[in-house]
């Protein structure tokens, strides 16, 4: 709904006679028969209800207004300029106000003490209103957002606003980020039937606008990978998938606490638009496990990932990093990367999808998984059978074999499951979907750095738990102290 305020008294509105007249005509109506479309009933009763809304909202907005010939905020002087009159978006609908607006006495861009009393959200948004809309367009497109709110009734932003708004309030999340993360886990207790905190990191490739960073240095943009690789450098032994042009490496990162059971209580997830290496993911995975282990230094920490090289010389040096003694860390190749490589050479030999090649398979899965020499045991079986092969076979079943025995010290599946303790990073392959891939890899998306990482952002606070706390926090940006002065002489 949309309108003009005017009256300072709501109940003598337009919208609550309309309302009224509406109720009257009819609910309240005795001995009259039920003719007419429920459905356009419900919808015109809430349009009327949203209606008064914004304009009771428009009345209590009007009082956070200022009328001192001079005002001060953060220790600046503004004067008096006029008033003006200016739309904004409510939970009801918007609502047009006239409101006093003051420059700084030397020149220079003024400011509204309404809006920055009650936290108007960049000069149009309530906050209530800006929470709403910020977590709708976090799940889904601006126009399948603007279709949602024409359908509740009430505020019917535009695509465009909708589409602003992520990136505005990352600007003020990432100029604070490093503080905000920092007061989350402050606020946050460790569930204390905790024994083990696992940490994951890894990547999606998401459609970018540009392909390569055009601040990074020569140096980063040398020694980068190709735009759609991951971070990881190829081997002749380990070559990863090459994606489109224009695609670039969304990291994702998890930190998930388990209990003596092994079961998952709480996840904690990050994700980062494509950087260089991952640096922010990484500080951010790090200073998360720095205040976990100043809290509980009784916890095991496990790590997790698949075989890329660059996420294990981060996981690696945790442990130093975080002066953890040896005994205290577990790190594993996700064994479902491994069962991976074992199928593939497997395949390779007996056929793809013949019964041998099943039954060595799973032959192999049970060694992993049950002996202690699990991993020997299917290293010697591949070599047998590498001994046997010529040509391509024998090729692929040697790069398979080079992999997992380059990894070996990461697959001892059998003493983490003992311990309950996990062995997939599963968890952290999920939040590439539920962070990245469901909202950025539609049909026809391409993405900025800080388009992506509004959206990130938002969902990484409200799959992590973290909703409420994080709104707290941007919300807070946009509201400030306003003292009136009496103007000097």
């Amino acid at each position: 709904m949309s309108g003009e305020y005017q009256s300072p008294d709501p109940f003598s509105s337009a919208s609550f006679q309309s309302l009224k007249d509406f109720v009257l005509e009819r609910v309240s109506s005795a001995g009259r028969d039920v003719q007419g479309d429920f459905e356009q009933f419900e919808r015109d009763l809430r349009d009327r209800f949203m209606a008064f809304e914004a304009d009771v909202v428009a009345a209590h907005l009007s009082r956070y207004d200022e009328k001192a010939p001079e005002i001060e905020v953060n220790g600046v002087v503004y004067r008096y300029k006029d008033d003006f009159e200016k739309k904004y978006c409510a939970l009801g609908g918007t609502f047009v106000l006239k409101r006093s607006l003051y420059v700084p006495r030397g020149g220079g861009k003024g400011l509204c003490p309404l809006e920055l009393r009650a936290g108007m959200v960049e000069g149009y948004w309530t906050p209530g209103a800006a929470r709403v809309a910020a977590r709708a367009v976090s799940a889904s497109t601006p126009r399948e957002a603007t279709d949602l709110f024409r359908d509740l009734g009430g505020m019917q932003p535009s695509e465009s606003s909708l589409d602003r708004l992520p990136k505005l309030l990352s600007e003020h999340w990432e100029e604070h980020r490093e503080v905000f993360e920092e007061e989350l886990r402050s606020q946050e207790t460790i569930p204390r039937e905790a024994v083990a905190v696992g940490v994951s990191l890894d990547g999606v490739l998401v459609p970018m606008k540009n392909d390569k960073p055009q601040d990074a240095s020569e140096e980063e943009r040398a020694a980068a990978p190709a735009p759609t690789s991951a971070t990881e450098p190829p081997s002749a032994s380990d070559q990863r998938p090459q994606g489109p042009e224009g695609y670039r490496e969304v990291g994702c990162g998890t930190v998930t606490f388990y209990d003596a059971q092994g079961d998952r209580l709480e996840t904690i997830r990050y994700a980062r638009s494509p950087e260089y290496k991952k640096g922010t993911l990484k500080s951010e995975l790090e200073a998360e496990l720095r205040s976990i282990f100043k809290s509980r230094p009784d916890l095991d920490l496990v790590e997790l990932s698949d075989g890329a090289e660059d996420n294990w010389e981060f996981l690696d040096s945790l442990a130093g990093t975080l002066e953890l003694r040896p005994e205290k860390v577990k790190h594993a190749l996700d064994i479902f990367h491994a069962l991976e490589r074992v199928k593939k050479a497997l395949d390779a030999y007996h056929g793809e999808g013949t019964s041998a090649a099943k039954a060595a398979f799973e032959e192999c899965r049970i060694w992993l998984r049950e002996e202690k020499d699990g991993t020997d045991r299917v290293l010697r079986a591949l070599r047998h059978r590498r001994n046997n092969s010529r040509g391509a076979k024998r090729k692929t079943i040697t790069i398979q074999i080079k992999y997992l025995a380059k990894r070996k010290s990461l697959t001892r599946y059998k003493e983490l499951l003992d311990a309950n303790l996990p062995i997939g990073s599963g968890i952290v392959e999920a939040a590439c979907k539920t962070l990245a891939t469901e909202r950025l890899k539609r049909s026809g998306m391409r993405w900025s750095e800080e388009g992506s990482q509004g959206i990130l952002t938002l969902r990484s606070l409200i799959q992590s738990g973290r909703w409420d706390a994080g709104w707290a926090f941007l919300a807070s940006q946009y509201k400030a102290y306003v003292i009136p002065r009496a103007r000097a002489a």
